[in-house]
């Protein structure tokens, strides 16, 4: 084999996929509930986004940002018009956006003359992307070992813990970052009352709220942020996955106090906002802020997690415990080893996503339909009377 070993891919081979299915180069066909981990919000080889791509792809691919890239203002547009922020820096990936993030908040402060407001508070249990800043942010030693020295500037508290946050809080700290809903820490939603609690807190503190949203975004909870439920607006918010569609596409959202002290040469990217990644995401924004679409997320999700609740779990109480998440961002708590109830579903031809606290995630195509819900109780009831 030539590729790194560094991932421990299921024995199927993926041929192709259409809409919620995904197809092995046997023929065989699966209801995929990981759509690429978040990513494949609209499904696979929808047409739009074929269409779009065939499109752009006959005009220009890459020019850089050296020159104004067709397609990058307006896609901008549709997510300032639509959020907090007042400006979006385009990248290729979530590890990049919340880097962005990062560099972002220490500027702010740096550039204000409070140059030791460099620290940024995050939560055990987070997943905030690959690259050396974001992965000691996070400081999964599963993920760290081996990669040191550590990155400086990071100070984690125990998740959900108030008091310990209050008290990490100093000089120093330039802001506070977090997923809105944690993702790979196993599907914990922020109450939104917490939420409000953080805005005030970093009001009254004088320190910056980052919502990492790049797995909890973009439509997956039945709005375009999942920070909108707790009707608060942070100061930063990195973001990908969802927004290109299955092509590579991150972003980092920011205010507008926050945008101010960023200049040219403070930052960039060679293939951020490329003209094939915005014509993309065009389609992949005008499908999501249609309102219809994210109440039928929000629809289907209550309908997928009831189904769940009284189907799976009151039948299989020594497997299961619980249903955690919110939309089409949900968790099933494992009472055994969850790569266990995988496998199981995967024999039975239902794609799911492990995930931390013995929890296996649910992440289907935004396009989901109830009758697709219903297909996968059948799969994962059956799955289940097996163990």
């Amino acid at each position: 084999m030539s590729i790194l070993k560094v991932y421990n891919p299921i024995d199927i081979e993926v041929d192709h996929g259409d809409g919620v299915y995904l197809y092995a180069i046997d023929g065989t066909r699966f209801l995929d509930f990981t759509s690429g981990i978040g990513v494949n919000c609209l499904g696979h080889s929808h047409p739009s986004l074929v269409n779009a791509l065939k499109s752009q792809g006959e005009k220009i691919w890459h020019c850089s940002n050296l020159f104004k890239v067709s397609g990058q203002e307006a896609v901008a547009e549709k997510l300032v018009k639509n959020s907090f922020a007042s400006n979006v820096f385009f990248c290729n990936s979530g590890s990049e956006a919340t880097e962005t993030s990062i560099k972002v908040a220490r500027k702010f402060f740096y550039e204000k003359g409070y140059s030791s407001k460099n620290r940024i508070i995050t939560f055990e249990g987070a997943f905030h992307g690959r690259t050396l800043a974001s992965l000691f942010a996070a400081k999964n030693p599963d993920h760290t070992r081996g990669f040191g020295p550590d990155v400086e500037g990071f100070d984690q508290v125990p998740f959900g813990d108030h008091d310990a946050l209050e008290k990490a809080i100093n000089q120093n700290t330039a802001a506070i970052m977090v997923e809105t809903i944690l993702g790979e820490g196993g599907i914990r939603v922020i109450p939104e009352d917490c939420l409000k609690g953080l805005r005030k807190l970093c009001d009254e503190r004088g320190i910056l709220l980052i919502l990492d949203e790049v797995q909890c975004g973009l439509g997956r909870t039945g709005k375009l942020f999942a920070f909108e439920w707790a009707k608060i607006k942070p100061d930063i918010v990195p973001i990908a996955k969802g927004i290109g569609g299955g092509f590579p596409l991150g972003a980092c959202l920011m205010n507008k106090k926050t945008a101010s002290t960023m200049s040219p040469g403070s930052h960039g990217s060679t293939f951020g906002g490329n003209p094939l990644a915005m014509s993309i995401a065009t389609v992949v924004l005008d499908y999501i802020l249609n309102k219809d679409f994210l109440k039928n997320v929000e629809k289907v999700g209550n309908y997928l997690k009831s189904r769940l609740e009284e189907e799976v779990i009151k039948k299989h109480p020594t497997l299961v415990s619980g249903i955690r998440g919110r939309g089409l961002m949900l968790g099933i708590e494992s009472k055994i080893k969850n790569e266990i109830l995988i496998k199981e579903m995967i024999n039975h031809k239902l794609l799911t996503v492990k995930a931390s606290q013995n929890v296996i995630r649910i992440l289907p195509p935004l396009i989901l339909e109830e009758k697709h819900v219903d297909e996968a109780i059948l799969k994962i009831n059956k799955a289940f009377k097996n163990l």
